[in-house]
Order: C-alpha cells, then structure tokens, then sequence
C-alpha cells in the first residue's frame, strides 16, 4: 500500500542550532465530486463539490459526502462510482469521482445550496445558509439504548493511535475510527480534513450495504464540530467520542437529538456534555 506522504529536506531547529533533515508530509490534493442522473435517456451532470483531501478511499469519501448531504440513502441509490477520464486516452483523473446514480432517483440539489468549494478545514463552510445545514439532520437516534464502560472508553483513543500510519509519520493529519460496544475498531479512515475521514468512514459502511450504525461509538481524533455531529446523526450513531473539545453548537445538537457526546478524551480523563446514561462503570 503506497501512503500519501511526501518526503522533503527540511532545516531543523534543535538546542539552539539549525540543521538539515529530512521530513516527511502528508499529502493534501482537492477532489471534485460530480453526480450523474436522471433517466436512462437523459442523464445529467452536475459538480457538486470541490473538498481538498488525502488521496486513498475517494470513492468512500465521496458516496460518505452524499450520504451526509441526505442526497442518497443507501447503496441501492448508486448505479456506478468511478473516476473520470482526462482527454488522454485511457487516463483517468485521479481528482475526479464521477458518482451515477440509480435511473429515475428523485433529487433536488436547489435543496442543498452548496458552494464549490470546501478547504480541508470545513465541512460546511460551503453552505449558502444556516437552514440547509438542518436540513440534512437526522432525528432517529433518541430511543437507541446502547452503553459503553468507562474501561473501554478510554481504550479507543489508545487503540485508535496506533492504528494511524499516517498520523505517526506525519503527525498532520486527522482521523475517524468506528467501533462496538465491546471496544472492538472496526474501521479507520485518515484525512487531512477531519470532516473528510468521516464521510470516508460513512462511505465504508454504505457500500457495504450497512449505513445505520446504531448500535456503534464514532471516534473523532480532535475538535468534535457541529458538522461532525451531524455526519454521525445521519448514521444514527448514539455515541460520538473525541480526543479535543465540542462546540456549543454540537452539544446543543446531541441534546436535542439524544445523543451521547464526550470530549477531552485522553490517559485517564473524559467529559461528558451530554446523553451521560450510556457511560457506566
């Protein structure tokens, strides 16, 4: 497997001196996402998107993307997900996903609003208003009656770091883990945008027929935004766990949603700001 890292010589500045070394960085790229539809004989493209992102699962990430955005619901909703060709023979675009979907889907992008654009460090900074961004929330995680130990709690982030390969090379880049209620991982996914390592991971599950993940803990490797909370809500994950703080904005929606959130999770410490029923000892 070929990590997305580049390697570059660097002046370090160690005990007062600077010297020549060698360093390693991850590798940041943009991805434009483009949806084809419509009926059999009229098929239409439109770009949806542009998210600068680290190369490896574009196409997790971009069905994840859709998924979060409420555009498709399932795997049913995707005919094809496939890179583009560049006018070169032969040659696909590597930046380019072209997702089709099932002939006949009813969609209505007016709904969603988007800008073109979404930089590594937002995942709704693309969105034309406050509105649009409610609109693709879930509501269906309120009755999901799952619990997580303290022990295996604070098990995840140690289990999720070493599981980052490119996180210990690079040390810029963020991730997403999903596990069970045993503590069991059963998927990560790195990213230099952190709204992009889980799209990837609601990508995975998609694909694999599994969208609802209701009986299952999100791990977020830093700051637990209101977009992040969100993505989960739209998987009907009940409990969100992050190694850096929640927003105002993403308590006020686990509140309102039943949801479980925990922040500053690291060594033998964690808060919990809301949904604390499904934390036992």
């Amino acid at each position: 497997m070929t990590l997305p890292i580049d390697p570059l010589k660097i002046l370090r500045f160690i005990n007062g001196s600077l010297k020549s070394a060698d360093d390693l960085v991850v590798v940041e790229e943009p991805m434009e996402i483009r949806l084809g539809f419509g009926s059999v004989n009229n098929r239409i493209e439109e770009s949806i998107a542009i998210t600068m992102r680290t190369p490896g699962n574009d196409f997790e990430l971009a069905v994840g993307f859709l998924f979060s955005e409420g555009i498709i619901h399932d795997k049913n909703d995707i005919l094809s997900v496939k890179y583009c060709f560049t006018s070169i023979p032969d040659q696909q675009d590597k930046n380019i996903v072209r997702v089709e979907l099932t002939p006949g889907l009813e969609i209505d992008l007016s709904k969603q609003k988007r800008n073109f654009f979404a930089h590594s460090g937002c995942g709704i900074c693309g969105k034309a208003s406050i509105d649009a961004v409610y609109k693709t929330i879930s509501r269906k995680a309120l009755e999901i009656d799952v619990k997580l130990t303290i022990k295996t709690l604070l098990q995840i982030p140690i289990k999720t770091l070493k599981q980052q390969v490119n996180f210990n090379n690079t040390g810029g880049i963020h991730s997403a883990s999903v596990f069970d209620s045993s503590g069991k991982m059963l998927v990560i996914k790195e990213d230099v945008g952190r709204h992009n390592a889980v799209d990837k991971i609601m990508g995975h599950f998609l694909l694999s027929n599994d969208p609802v993940l209701s009986d299952r803990i999100l791990f977020l490797s830093g700051r637990m935004g209101f977009e992040l909370v969100q993505k989960a809500s739209m998987a009907h994950i009940p409990i969100v766990v992050s190694v850096g703080a929640p927003t105002s904005l993403s308590v006020k929606l686990g509140k309102e949603l039943g949801m479980t959130l925990v922040g500053f999770t690291r060594e033998n410490k964690f808060n919990i700001y809301c949904g604390e029923e499904r934390i036992i000892d």
